[in-house]
């Protein structure tokens, strides 16, 4: 078998080049705009991760904050309903007769921002990180037409308790507060 060489010299393109050193990389231009899109992908990825997970996180807390609302709700309206008599009133405080003719007493602290039940010597931390909370008391008569009640004058009167509170509680690093919407109920009497 006899093989030839036809040719020595290399094939050249339009100006001069090689083929293979034309397509041989990537020239700087190439490198850079390569790196400024991946730059802008990337920038986008973790702007919306942090996004994310600051979203995530205040779902997390809002539920948190209505689970231990609902808690301090339903122990204080199923104490309220079975006193036999309410002694004491202010905005930020409650003092009942409980059924066994011990003292109850619901105390708002808002230097602690926190709601207190007392009864005895026993005190429990209904609530914390509360911004704000009001007591109401009124009459078991609706307005006509409405679904509110009369005002009550004195204590002795008092047939419904109405509480109103706000709480928040700081995010990561005390960096944003997240709140709770007004969480409000009435609460009937039943003994009297």
């Amino acid at each position: 078998m006899d093989c030839k060489i036809t040719s020595t010299k290399s094939r050249r393109g339009s100006r001069g080049r090689s083929p293979s050193r034309r397509s041989s990389g990537m020239t700087l231009f190439e490198i850079m705009f390569a790196v400024g899109i991946g730059g802008m992908v990337l920038a986008g990825v973790c702007s919306l991760y942090f996004y994310s997970y600051r979203s995530f996180a205040a779902q997390l807390n809002y539920v948190d904050l209505d689970q231990y609302s609902q808690r301090a709700l339903d122990k204080m309206s199923q104490q309220i309903r079975q006193v036999k008599a309410m002694t004491g009133f202010t905005t930020n405080s409650l003092v009942f007769t409980d059924y066994d003719d011990a003292t109850l007493s619901f105390i708002y602290n808002p230097t602690n921002k926190t709601l207190s039940r007392i009864k005895g010597a026993t005190t429990d931390v209904l609530l914390t990180g509360c911004d704000s909370l009001t007591f109401s008391i009124y009459q078991r008569n609706p307005v006509a037409g409405s679904y509110d009640q009369y005002p009550t004058a004195s204590v002795a009167t008092a047939k419904l308790v109405q509480v109103q509170w706000l709480c928040s509680r700081p995010l990561y690093y005390n960096a944003l507060q997240n709140t709770e919407s007004m969480q409000s109920a009435k609460i009937v009497i039943r003994q009297n």
